[in-house]
């Protein structure tokens, strides 16, 4: 029997966030595997399907449940938030696809919150950027700090994931503090919560201001370059385009 997998981004969540490609693969699908929080905001569109999904910290078998499930003769997607292959579970696949090289795995992309964030806040990654997750369950914090130093150093305007949780309550103040190490208090900065569902909200501050935001494991961090600045209330980071001015040939009467 001929076994297929999808490994699909889903963006923030909501269907008209998702991309045409990923509703596709998703209705052709005879299994949708993914984290409970995931498959909650799938709505009723794909309620027929046979879900499946494992608590936290195991992702692990959540893959493999996706290679039995597709040995059965099954099409099988594997859900995730954003876009699968950014902190999501592609790569995680194809590490477990090692066992199963007779099954096929295809990523779908999807709206990561690095783009949907920036698109609430305005246009703050619009030139070099990096992207951060400040969580240290994967990564060891010393390392996040080490990338955090050098997007600094670089000038690059950043995107932060993961900027706390319950147990990371003080992550986002103390990444701040390395940054502020050689980012003026000033610099142009903005967070978005629960992007793209109904109670989204989008704060702009200064990164001084940002070091004593309350955020939480929902929200998306945005930390300007040099040349950024706020524009009619939104965070916009300039490409570096000379704009001529307009020059008022009137005379003083108006005309």
């Amino acid at each position: 029997m001929k076994s297929k997998i999808y490994v699909v981004g889903m963006g923030p969540g909501k269907e008209e966030m998702m991309t045409g490609e990923a509703i596709r693969v998703l209705e052709e699908s005879d299994v949708i595997v993914g984290y409970h929080v995931y498959l909650d905001l799938l709505g009723e569109r794909f309620s027929g399907k046979e879900f499946l999904t494992t608590p936290m910290k195991q992702e692990t078998k959540r893959c493999r449940m996706c290679f039995e499930e597709a040995q059965k003769g099954k099409t099988v997607s594997m859900i995730c938030s954003g876009d699968a292959g950014i902190y999501g579970m592609a790569s995680l696949m194809y590490e477990v696809g090692k066992a199963y090289p007779e099954t096929p795995i295809t990523v779908v992309p999807g709206i990561t919150a690095a783009s949907s964030g920036a698109a609430v806040l305005g246009a703050p990654l619009n030139h070099d950027f990096c992207v951060i997750s400040l969580s240290d369950l994967l990564t060891p914090w010393e390392k996040i700090e080490k990338r955090l130093r050098a997007a600094a150093e670089g000038d690059f305007a950043i995107a932060i994931y993961n900027p706390s949780s319950h147990k990371r309550q003080n992550y986002l103040k103390r990444a701040c503090d390395i940054l502020l190490e050689r980012i003026e208090p000033e610099r142009a900065c903005g967070y978005v919560e629960n992007i793209g569902r109904e109670e989204t909200r989008a704060v702009t501050c200064t990164l001084k201001e940002l070091r004593d935001a309350k955020v939480n494991m929902f929200t998306t961090v945005f930390v300007g370059n040099s040349g950024s600045e706020m524009i009619n209330g939104k965070l916009v980071t300039k490409r570096g385009y000379q704009i001529e001015r307009s020059i008022d040939l009137c005379g003083d009467d108006g005309r």
